[in-house]
C-alpha cells in the first residue's frame, strides 16, 4: 500500500499547516501540500499527504474520509501513482505549408 493519500474538496483557506495538523493525528505525516492554481496562487481545492508508513495512510484514510476539515467534507483515499504530463507545450506535426505541387 502507498503512504500518499489524495485529499479533495479542501476549503480554499485550507493551507499546507492546517492540512498537516489535521492529519498528524493519525501518524507521521512526512509531507502535508494544497495543491494551488499557478496563475493565481488560489488553492486548486485538493492536496496530498504522504505518511511515513502504510498503517498511518490506511488508518487516515479511515478516519478522515467523510469528515469536516474547515467547514468541507474532504475525500480521502490513496494517490493515484500517475507519470506527470510534461505540459510545456510544444511539439506535435500540426500540418505543412501549402505545397507548390498540383492536385
Amino acid at each position: 500500500m502507498s503512504n500518499k493519500l489524495f485529499v479533495g474538496g479542501l476549503a480554499w483557506a485550507t493551507d499546507d499547516h492546517a492540512l498537516n495538523a489535521a492529519f498528524s493525528a493519525h501518524g507521521e505525516v512526512t509531507e502535508a501540500r494544497v495543491i494551488s492554481d499557478r496563475d493565481t496562487g488560489r488553492s486548486r481545492g485538493f492536496g496530498f499527504v504522504t505518511f511515513t508508513d502504510s498503517a498511518s495512510a490506511s488508518a487516515a484514510i479511515d478516519a478522515m474520509n467523510g469528515q469536516d476539515l474547515d467547514g468541507r467534507t474532504i475525500r480521502v483515499n490513496l494517490a493515484e501513482d500517475k507519470p506527470r504530463r510534461d505540459n510545456r507545450g510544444g511539439g506535435g506535426n500540426r500540418g505543412g505549408g501549402g505545397g507548390g505541387g498540383r492536385w
